[in-house]
């Protein structure tokens, strides 16, 4: 391979990398694949090919670090990652989720029995053709199920060697720290991007215990702000594109946070790829902190 090929092929990993647990490096920009389902996240994509498209270039482009749900479609996110990837190729880490279902399209019910989880997690396991899921989220804590009996199922699993980490979705900071009394946990994720940082306290725990973070929704669906907004001075200046500053500036954030930018164009993978050679400056970094005052 050529050194321009070689340079495209690393372009994830110039973001840097991370360890979830003390066993997988990946490269600090992911893959979110919600996208890669129907409208309301429900049934098949428009254009299947080009899902799986998205998948392989992804990787091509050096990502290593998938993130999935059993309620993707349902079902339909994880078949098409093992379709397009199946055999994986060494290195890949595909976490996924379980504990909701799904009745219909933009229809989320938390389902945290222990009976479901178990099942979810062996559904997921046939779909994405593994016999281990490295990072396994709890994709809500259910209210209505005893926080232990949902993550003493995922301890279970993680006994049977069925899951090797196991992550949350969407916690405070009390949840976060109740459950790291019952089970490890290696990874958090929760809504979080330039324009919204909600989360703050819990990036903040996740640092001082070395948690990875992992920030759904990290370019808001592309309503990063105004047209005149300071964090789109700052990407004309670059000569790059708002989203790529938005992810940069998370990667700049912290040294625990992995953005998982989705999308089913793969254009759209270049172009989040591309944030990981996005170097900011503190005055780009503290420009671009204003956009959320201007916005609230």
């Amino acid at each position: 391979m050529d050194a321009s090929g070689k340079r495209e092929h690393e372009t994830a990993r110039l973001g840097g990398e991370l360890l979830i647990g003390d066993d997988f490096l990946v490269a600090r920009l992911g893959l979110g694949t919600m996208r890669l389902t129907g409208k309301g996240i429900w049934g098949e994509p428009a254009d299947r090919r080009e899902a799986i498209r998205v998948v392989r270039r992804a990787v091509e482009l050096g990502v290593n670090f998938i993130d999935t749900a059993d309620s993707y479609g349902p079902h339909v996110s994880e078949r098409i990652i093992a379709e397009a990837l199946y055999p994986y190729p060494e290195g890949v880490v595909v976490a996924t989720k379980g504990g909701f279902e799904r009745p219909g399209p933009d229809q989320w019910v938390e389902n945290g029995r222990p009976d479901h989880l178990k099942s979810a997690c062996e559904g997921s396991l046939r779909r994405l053709r593994l016999e281990r899921i490295d990072l396994y989220q709890l994709h809500r804590i259910d209210p209505q199920v005893p926080m232990e009996s949902q993550l003493g199922a995922l301890k279970d699993l993680q006994a049977e060697g069925k899951i090797k980490h196991i992550g949350l979705s969407e916690v405070s900071v009390r949840q976060l720290h109740d459950a790291r009394t019952i089970v490890s946990i290696a990874s958090v994720q929760n809504r979080y991007s330039v324009t919204d940082r909600g989360a703050e306290d819990v990036l903040e725990y996740c640092e001082q215990h070395d948690i990875v973070f992992i920030p759904w929704f990290p370019l808001a669906a592309g309503q990063l702000t105004g047209a005149d907004s300071p964090l789109r001075r700052v990407a004309a200046r670059k000569n790059v594109t708002p989203s790529q500053v938005a992810l940069a500036w998370l990667l700049a954030r912290s040294p625990v946070i992995l953005p998982i930018p989705g999308t089913s164009n793969v254009a759209h993978v270049v172009e989040n790829v591309g944030a990981a050679r996005v170097g900011l400056t503190e005055d780009d970094i503290n420009a671009v902190n204003q956009t959320l005052l201007l916005d609230h």
